[in-house]
């Protein structure tokens, strides 16, 4: 039955989906459909089934509502290709295994009539890269594939004052493609890429300007690339693989495809816009958003209170401060309190009071109202116990929006004393 064999993937949808509840039912089942819920028919060997998902506390974004459907899709075509009698294990092992690849490389081609092999090869050739060390150091590299013609992407280059060198005739990305380590050596996927064609065809090497001035955010969460993205046609899409060993896949509007731990997840800046609507003003939301991304990214783990209260109730829930009540501590809070998120993170300070230990406490409006804050978990009714940031975030989450990153890369979303939502 496709229910039974769904069962073998269900942790993985749910994982990319942060955490939701997921199943695959026979038949048209009647559910009352909102933003809380998916609810999407696939025909298998021509019997209805019905996919479900729902997250309680969150809705579900365009982005994850159209992976959902890219992946039914891969699956009703696998399942009805292994059906001879005996080979169900087979089957699970190789659903298990391809699944959502075959999702990603489906969502990434754009033109549904045309088939995702060349995309999938790259993701292939990009994850078996992941796994390569040269003289112990990860290897890194990166590729832009733009769907405009060769005129306008010189003309986009010239105007992002990027340089573009050529390469003649052009090289195919096949399995072969890094036997060299050159490539993975000298284009990097930060200052270097691969620009290829969407037949997968290396073109030239594109080099980013030596002139954008970039914070170190910026920098982390490859924001000039993103610029380059969006305007290279209908589809177009960079992938990387970083100094972490995951692969990045960065597409337009500006949201990551990452994979992690050897699991696929999806980094939608509307995730977070829906999580913190209300609580915090919305420029600062996208402040904060690729400041969490660039933290999870370098493995710095931090918690951060959205505070609905004044600064004055704020103080019966602090326990004490890191470092406890030293002057220069002092003096060096005092001096970025009360200054908005936009204004830290443009002074190149927002990451380092975030990797800082302790929580830290922003109001509505963006602005510092403490750091290295060491909540005091006596005033919470009742937390998800776990290590030291789990319990302070499930605790803080009923006094506010509480975001946490783990110093292992997960992002974590809490409410009202529970996780609602995790990413990585």
């Amino acid at each position: 039955m496709p229910s039974a064999v769904f069962d073998a993937i269900k942790g993985n949808i749910s994982a990319f989906l942060g955490g939701a509840s997921v199943d695959l039912l026979p038949g048209d089942t009647e559910l009352s459909v909102d933003e809380n819920n998916i609810r999407e028919l696939v025909s298998i060997e021509d019997r209805p089934y019905c996919f479900l998902a729902r997250r309680e506390a969150l809705s579900f974004t365009r982005s994850e509502t159209a992976f959902c459907r890219e992946l039914l899709t891969a699956f009703s075509g696998l399942y009805s290709g292994f059906q001879q009698e005996g080979y169900s294990a087979q089957f699970r092992t190789a659903l298990l295994a391809s699944i959502m690849d075959i999702s990603v490389a489906r969502s990434l081609r754009g033109d549904h009539r045309k088939g995702f092999w060349p995309i999938q090869q790259l993701i292939q050739l990009l994850k078996n890269l992941s796994y390569q060390r040269y003289e112990g150091k990860p290897a890194t590299t990166g590729f832009i594939v733009h769907r405009t013609t060769p005129t306008l992407l010189r003309k986009l280059v010239r105007e992002r004052q990027h340089s573009l060198i050529p390469l003649q005739p052009h090289e195919d990305i096949s399995p072969d493609f890094f036997c060299n380590p050159l490539p993975y050596r000298i284009v990097d996927g930060t200052n270097l890429f691969f620009v290829a064609n969407i037949q997968m065809q290396v073109t030239g090497v594109l080099r980013t300007s030596l002139t954008v001035t970039q914070t170190d955010i910026e920098r982390l969460t490859q924001r000039e690339i993103f610029s380059v993205v969006r305007r290279a046609g209908r589809g177009a899409f960079a992938v990387t693989v970083n100094d972490a060993s995951e692969i990045e896949v960065l597409v337009s509007p500006a949201k990551l495809l990452v994979r992690r731990k050897g699991t696929w997840a999806i980094f939608d800046p509307d995730i977070f816009r829906s999580f913190l609507a209300g609580s915090l003003d919305a420029e600062a939301i996208d402040e904060l958003i690729w400041t969490v991304y660039a933290l999870s990214k370098e493995r710095h783990g931090t918690v951060i209170l959205i505070y609905n209260h004044g600064a004055r109730k704020l103080a019966q829930l602090k326990k004490g401060s890191v470092g406890g009540d030293d002057p220069i501590g002092r003096l060096l809070i005092g001096r970025v309190r009360k200054r908005n998120i936009g204004d830290l993170k443009k002074a190149g300070i927002l990451l380092r009071i975030l990797s800082s230990d302790g929580m830290t406490v922003f109001n509505k409006s963006g602005r510092l109202m403490d750091t290295g804050f060491i909540f005091d978990t006596s005033h919470a009714r009742e937390v998800v116990t776990g290590g030291g940031r789990t319990t302070a975030a499930s605790a803080a989450s009923f006094f506010g929006k509480v975001i946490k990153v783990s110093q292992d890369g997960p992002i974590e979303f809490y409410h009202d004393g529970r996780l609602v939502y995790r990413f990585g």
